[in-house]
């Protein structure tokens, strides 16, 4: 079994804690680590009727994403209802002005205030961590707004110790590597459209087949710029006009290789310099 340190067992106390004086509750699901974490702590400390996933079947999200959900609320015998947030019809979200996340997440918050109807004792819960407070996440006044709760965060859970209590757990995709939604694949002011988030979808499929599992394929119109780790971009520049052919199968008329490697929000980088700017 996987060992975890004194302070991280104390953390998990206070998780116990956390859960145990709440009823149930209705988990924000996405299928990534930090959302399967909570849920299934929910499950583990307040019951198997007291634990309910709630997933949107999104144009963003990826099909492989949502088959794990389903197939991790299966495992653990979790309660999990589909939902269809409709936010790529919403003129807040597709014209991809900078703070997109905040109207995604007001419409899925705003659809689990509606589940949470049926269950008036129970919480709505999401998957922020402690580490999260350190980027721009205007998803997180959405948050606040709908008084949605975040034990990880409420426990001061980094992302590297939510993986450690994941691998603890046995949890199936404690080393998943982190899959944002596909609209933060395109640079703010883009529109987002369904056919961009179907060629984003099928490009990171296809380098993930040929064993890029951290990858992330930004949409510049007609240019798809892959991003891998730095240990990788020589292997993916010795398979450039394997790519390059089906990138252009896919629709984009270039294909870019970013020399920089994979960093996660990068293009959230400009508006850091904007914000800094002000202050």
């Amino acid at each position: 079994m996987y060992v975890i340190s004194e302070d991280l067992k104390f953390k998990l106390e206070k998780l116990e804690e956390w859960y145990s004086g709440r009823k149930g509750s209705i988990v924000a699901f996405s299928g990534g680590i930090d959302s399967t974490l909570v849920l299934f702590l929910a499950r583990k400390f307040q019951g198997k009727n007291n634990a309910i996933g709630v997933i949107s079947n999104s144009e963003s999200l990826k099909k492989k994403d949502f088959e794990l959900a389903r197939s991790i609320c299966r495992q653990f015998e979790i309660q999990l209802e589909v939902i269809k947030t409709n936010e790529l019809l919403d003129e807040r979200y597709n014209q991809n002005p900078i703070n997109r996340c905040y109207f995604c997440k007001e419409h899925l918050y705003s659809d689990l205030s509606k589940i949470l109807e049926k269950y008036p004792d129970f919480d709505a819960l999401n998957g922020t961590n402690f580490d999260d407070f350190g980027d721009y996440r205007p998803g997180l006044q959405a948050a606040s707004k709908y008084k949605i709760g975040s034990p990880l965060a409420d426990c001061k859970l980094t992302k590297d110790e939510l993986r450690q209590l994941a691998r603890y757990f046995n949890l199936p995709n404690w080393d998943k590597p982190a899959s944002p939604c596909l609209s933060s694949r395109i640079p703010y002011n883009h529109v987002v459209t369904y056919k961009k988030l179907q060629q984003i979808e099928e490009a990171e499929d296809f380098l993930n087949g040929l064993g890029f599992n951290e990858v992330r394929v930004r949409h510049y119109d007609s240019v798809g710029k892959i991003e891998v780790p730095q240990n990788q971009l020589g292997q993916l520049l010795l398979l450039k006009d394997q790519v390059t052919e089906k990138f252009s199968s896919i629709g984009f008329e270039e294909c870019e290789i970013d020399s920089e490697g994979l960093v996660s929000g990068k293009l959230n980088r400009a508006i850091k310099k904007s914000i800094s700017k002000i202050n």
